[in-house]
């Protein structure tokens, strides 16, 4: 049997660019000693959201890959522990600047980087104005403790990402998170369908999904947010196995048996029975097919 014990961490974040990655660590070194092995945390926690406002200081938040202080620290901490570690970060490429994740290997090796492909834009989350959109696609790692899919909060709401992800050979799927209040409008709470559509890719793909969230309020200028944590663990068919509550910083644990899990999505037939020729609508923005040889998606 393999067997995966995994973590989700929610706390809350500051300006202090060296406490958050402290508060991370400690964090990282509790969830460890409890047993897990691939430790998932939060979105862009090494500052506050900033994507609250659009202001032109925080580009000067962004760094390459190679000179991150998240990755820089947690390389030598995932060696240290043996551990896998998705860690998100503002990168800078060049002219671009991306919402992305490094997956580092329980030996401290960087496997790869992740960029967001769905970037979101509305009060309180302008993220247009800072991300160009992801470039390289559904992205999986085999690592030591099994082959992740990692997406990043709101690609959690696209049920085509997890699929992908699961048909490139993700055994877990991991969804690093910043979201709350909604600013223009504080009757919006969103927790609870955030909730159900990613438990709706864990029972519709059979594999473990594994979400945290920050918590606390976070202001810039006339914008506040309230983020509601919640963060969970749901196994393979949808159901809680592990969940936070809106305020706490907290760790979530929690263990599965991947061969156990791929024989259950053999037997379910669900991928056996996938017809990829009808569904070319997906190819497209509006539903209409226009490629070649499309006609059985109609």
């Amino acid at each position: 049997m393999r067997k995966a014990t995994v973590a989700a961490v929610q706390f809350s974040c500051t300006a202090d660019r060296g406490a958050n990655l402290a508060k991370a660590e400690a964090f990282v070194r509790r969830a460890a000693a409890a047993g897990a092995n691939i430790v998932l945390l939060q979105e862009l926690f090494e500052t506050p959201y900033f994507c609250q406002k659009e202001k032109p200081e925080f580009f000067d938040l962004a760094t390459e890959a190679a000179a991150n202080p998240a990755i820089l620290r947690f390389r030598e901490v995932a060696r240290e522990l043996g551990v896998v570690l998705p860690i998100s970060f503002f990168e800078k490429s060049g002219p671009a600047r991306y919402n992305s994740v490094a997956v580092i290997d329980a030996d401290g090796e960087v496997l790869g980087i992740y960029r967001k492909s769905h970037i979101p834009d509305g009060p309180g989350y302008e993220e247009k104005y800072y991300f160009n959109p992801g470039d390289l696609g559904a992205k999986v790692w085999k690592t030591r403790y099994g082959t992740i899919g990692v997406g990043i909060c709101w690609d959690q709401w696209f049920p085509e990402l997890a699929r992908a992800m699961v048909l490139k050979g993700a055994e877990l799927l991991f969804y690093p998170t910043a979201i709350g209040s909604e600013p223009q409008d504080s009757s919006i709470d969103s927790m609870e369908h955030w909730r159900t559509v990613q438990r709706g890719h864990a029972g519709a793909n059979l594999v473990p999904v594994i979400v945290c969230n920050r918590v606390g309020t976070e202001k810039i200028d006339d914008s506040s947010i309230t983020f509601y944590g919640s963060s969970f663990i749901a196994d393979g068919r949808g159901a809680l196995v592990q969940s936070a509550d809106r305020g706490s910083e907290t760790i979530l644990v929690h263990s599965f048996d991947l061969d156990g899990l791929e024989t259950t999505r053999s037997a379910w037939g669900i991928f056996r029975d996938r017809r990829p020729d009808v569904y070319g609508a997906l190819l497209s923005l509006d539903g209409n097919i226009r490629h070649v040889g499309a006609r059985g998606g109609e």
